[in-house]
Parts: C-alpha cells; structure tokens; sequence
C-alpha cells in the first residue's frame, strides 16, 4: 500500500534516532539510539520527510541532503515545523552521517527505518531492504503530497525545489 495525497500518515511508526547534543557533537563520539514516536513527535506539525537509499552513497550525500540543507530556510518560511531524511542505516550512521552534514539540533532529523519496516510497509523498499527515494509531506496527520522517484539516482519527485512547489 502506498500513500497518497488524502490519506492519514499510518499511526504506530517508529523510528530509530540519535538525538544531536553538544556534548556528542565530535564526530567519533556516539549517543544511544532513541525511539522516535511519529505519532507524538509530529503531532499537529507540518513535516516534510525524504528517504533515501542509504547514507554516505553518491547521489544522496552529494545532492539531496545538501540541496535540503541549502532550502531549509524557506521549507520553515513555508510553514514546515520538522525535515527529516529517512534511510534503512541504523541510527548510529544516520547520526554520523548528520554531523558530517554540519547538522546540529534538530535542523534536519536523520531517522533510521530498521529493516525499512516502514518503508516496506508502505511498497517504498527494494528487494534489498532499502528504502526507495521517495517523499511525503505530512500536515496535521495528513498526507498532502507523497511521491516516489522512478529511479534509483534520480532527484525530480523528492527534490527539495519540487517539495517547496508543493507546500
């Protein structure tokens, strides 16, 4: 089952995360993995949430983090409350993979879907178990734009340009 426009983000998902601290800041040092609660942490928000194949892999670390990054600005002028990109990568490398971003706080959240259970909850995983590139703007439990790339190296769907267009 894919989501579309209209529907209810499915409640119950859980993720995995790291928050960022300061005194976990320095690349080598390691926080504990957390659950991340969608149903509590995006309550009556405006998220634009982006996955990705995997982190610290070409397309996703060479353009699509840091064209989100570049856009976080105006994604908030446009009303958007929390950015988070999503990879099948345990929390550990997706909080590594933060603080190479230069990312601090909770500027972009980077979430692990474990064994992409979401992600295949949803028909938006590979054989392989990860995630496919695709994006979904969530508005108040509302699904207003969801959207998967037809490739794998592809950016037009899930870009962060495309994503301004449809807030």
């Amino acid at each position: 089952m894919s989501l579309k426009a209209g529907d209810n983000f499915p409640s119950g998902v859980v993720f995995s995360y790291i928050p960022w601290a300061e005194e976990s800041a320095e690349f080598k040092v390691c926080g504990n993995p957390i659950n991340f609660n969608v149903d509590k942490e995006w309550a009556n928000k405006k998220v634009v949430l982006f996955a990705l194949p995997g982190a610290f892999t070409p397309v996703c670390s060479a353009n699509h983090v840091p064209e989100y990054l570049a856009k976080l600005p105006e994604l908030r002028a446009k009303g958007v409350d929390a950015v988070a990109v999503l990879a099948y990568n345990d929390a550990y490398v997706m909080s590594a993979w933060g603080k190479a971003n230069g990312v601090t706080g909770d500027d972009i959240l980077f979430l692990s879907d474990p064994e992409a259970r979401f992600s295949k909850s949803i028909g938006w995983a590979d054989a392989e178990g990860r995630t496919y590139r695709y994006a979904i703007i969530i508005d108040n439990g509302k699904v207003t734009y969801a959207a998967k790339e037809a490739a794998k190296n592809v950016l037009e769907v899930t870009s962060a340009d495309y994503i301004l267009k449809q807030l």
